[in-house]
């Protein structure tokens, strides 16, 4: 069976989840489907370059909101809703839910506003409110985080935050995963990577197939 579909991969960095996608685009491919690869914030030149600004420019925490925003909107139009009526499959690394993770949880950013721009944003076509049909969420204690990543490469300004604030960001996620519990599949990701894996394959089997 093949049909368009948007999978989303969230989790602070250091958790695992760009390993996983790429296994997953793979596997994905060897089924016959078609696949478009991205990532957020970022996915079209404009929005690549609005990722720029996020991830090194200091901003007021509502410019930092509309940045990440404005780069889904290009995204979106460009990218994702093309592939979709393609009827490929999208992987993301990152969407929505890593802005009400960071902005709304770490930075403390007021929740309600995220959800008003996200209407705003994610009507495309008008009539309908884009989001994945499934988020794999790589859950991972910051602590472990911070190890896996403290000599992987120069850290960003998110990156470079301390534990308080990813406990905050973890937070972002387990409330947002509440609100919408039949689209999150929340993985551990401190377990082995073949056993991750394992966990992956059966949330998207099950979530496909339903």
């Amino acid at each position: 069976m093949k049909r368009s579909w948007f999978v989303s991969f969230e989790g602070i960095d250091g958790a695992g989840k760009s390993t996983h996608i790429e296994g997953l685009a793979t596997w994905f491919k060897s089924r016959g489907h078609t696949v478009t690869l991205t990532r957020e914030p970022g996915g079209t030149p404009l929005a690549e370059k609005f990722r720029l600004l996020a991830l090194h420019e200091s901003m007021d925490p509502l410019t930092e909101a509309l940045v990440m925003f404005a780069a889904r909107r290009e995204h979106l139009i460009h990218v994702i809703e093309p592939a979709l009526a393609r009827g490929e499959v999208v992987l993301c690394d990152r969407f929505t839910d890593a802005t009400f993770a960071y902005q709304g949880g770490g930075r403390g950013f007021d929740w309600q506003v995220l959800k008003t721009l996200e209407q705003m944003v994610q009507h495309v076509p008008a009539t309908t409110l884009r989001q994945p049909n499934l988020t794999i969420w790589f859950d991972l204690s910051p602590k472990v985080a911070a190890e896996r990543l403290s000599s992987a490469r120069v850290p960003d300004k998110f990156e470079s935050q301390p534990v308080s604030f990813f406990e905050a960001v973890r937070s972002g996620y387990a409330k947002r995963m509440l609100e919408s519990p039949d689209r999150f599949a929340q993985i551990a990701a401190d377990q082995t990577r073949d056993k991750v894996w394992t966990d992956v394959l059966k949330a998207v089997e099950a979530a496909y197939m339903s």
